[in-house]
């Protein structure tokens, strides 16, 4: 069954790819696009006066109905409410077709929680202005479906803010509770972080060996999803998170702080990119994603890795690795090709990721044979790289872990009446 919707398309600019694939996770189709260049939006109406008369008179004069007009930009309260009026036809502006998407995503508790409390702050102002306009006399508008007491809903929201804010610190509180104990428990943790639909949830299947569900889609992840890396050397924990977009909302920004803070805490961050995208669009969502990264307050390192490299030749794969590095935000971070769908260079990002561990160190340590040892080594490793093991009148053990891990591990070894070598 087709579920597609018919929707027209509004803008100030010729940049309205993301629009359209906006539009389509929503299963709206573009079916046409008024375009009219201007530096600033129409106070009144976003376009002037002239552009929207034809607009008027397109959809008048359709036969095929008109489900939605989407303004790629962000609309003013006072603006929408004009456009429903004289359109006849719900209105969205950017910022509510993301909101919208988010919540046709949401699946747990918490993003649920998350989406709602950002489509809150935003209908805040948009309510005011039905006030407003109802005690002018004006007819409400489309927005929430139907009639209603105006005022009750606002100091609804108010209250319902309010609720969601506490329920989202308990649930902050409680997700600290587990990062700290994956940090004592030796576990590096690493986000996968970069522009909506860049391929973060694949390579978190391929690194972790599960099946999180993958979808073709903008923002088919918004619940973080952490899995352990399979690669035995260290034990690595990969957080796959909320993609980016241009222009992410401030509002979305904060009600998904939680969830955007496993990225700024993590020991190391993977920035994807597809990289067979067009050079400008390649240029433009990795500037977009490493400001946000900025934004959310990242200090760790940044490891980019360009995803579908397989699609171009090496010729123009080594031209944009060139001119990625020339750029001075991004010249410092390490950067990694790879294919995702072919597994190609797959080992090569986790010898980067490791070598950019923080406060990695070296041990050797010597055990005695006995059967409690070897649930000891059994344990390191679990939590370690062990480099090298022998066994002779004693059991010998050289290992690389983060320094909590080590001093644990001595600890242990010494109760056993073992010895540490360096």
């Amino acid at each position: 069954m087709n579920n597609t919707k018919n929707a027209i398309i509004i803008s100030i600019s010729e940049d309205i790819s993301e629009t359209i694939d906006l539009a389509d996770s929503l299963d709206y189709k573009a079916i046409k696009t008024f375009i009219q260049k201007r530096k600033t939006p129409d106070v009144n109406s976003y376009i002037g006066r002239g552009k929207l008369d034809e607009i008027i008179d397109y959809i008048s004069n359709k036969e095929i109905n008109i489900d939605l007009i989407i303004i790629n930009g962000d609309l003013k309260p006072s603006q929408w409410f004009n456009l429903e009026k004289k359109l006849g036809i719900n209105v969205y502006d950017r910022i509510r077709l993301i909101l919208d998407i988010f919540e046709k995503r949401a699946d747990r508790r918490e993003a649920k929680l998350q989406v709602k409390l950002a489509q809150l702050g935003y209908e805040r102002p948009f309510v005011r202005e039905i006030i407003h306009r109802a005690r002018a006399g004006e007819h409400p508008g489309f927005m929430a479906g139907g009639e209603y007491q105006v005022d009750d809903y606002y100091e609804m929201i108010k209250k319902q803010i309010k609720k969601i804010k506490r329920n989202l610190d308990t649930i902050r509180d409680e997700r600290e509770i587990r990062r700290r104990h994956r940090h004592i428990s030796g576990f590096y943790l690493v986000s996968l972080a970069g522009y909506t639909n860049a391929g973060k949830s694949s390579l978190l299947n391929l690194l972790s060996g599960e099946k999180v569900k993958v979808e073709g889609k903008l923002f088919s992840t918004l619940s973080t999803t952490t899995r352990r890396v399979k690669n035995k050397n260290y034990p690595i924990l990969l957080t796959d998170t909320v993609g980016f977009i241009q222009n992410l909302p401030a509002l979305i920004i904060d009600a998904f702080h939680s969830t955007l803070e496993e990225i700024s805490v993590a020991d190391i961050v993977l920035l994807l990119v597809d990289i067979s995208e067009n050079e400008e669009i390649v240029n433009k969502k990795l500037n977009v994603s490493f400001n946000e990264l900025i934004e959310i307050g990242v200090k760790s390192p940044i490891i980019i890795v360009l995803n579908k490299s397989d699609l171009l030749s090496k010729k123009d794969l080594d031209k944009r690795i060139n001119l990625i590095k020339k750029q001075d935000s991004i010249k410092k971070c390490k950067i990694v090709p790879l294919s995702v769908k072919n597994n190609e260079n797959i080992d090569n990002l986790l010898n980067v990721i490791f070598l950019s561990f923080p406060q990695i160190s070296k041990s050797t340590i010597k055990l005695p044979i006995n059967k409690t040892t070897q649930s000891l080594i059994s344990w390191i490793y679990d939590i370690a790289h062990v480099i090298d093991i022998s066994y002779d009148e004693f059991i010998t053990i050289t290992f690389e872990c983060n320094i909590i891990i080590r001093d644990k591990i001595i600890s242990r070894c010494l109760s056993l009446n073992g010895k540490l070598i360096e």
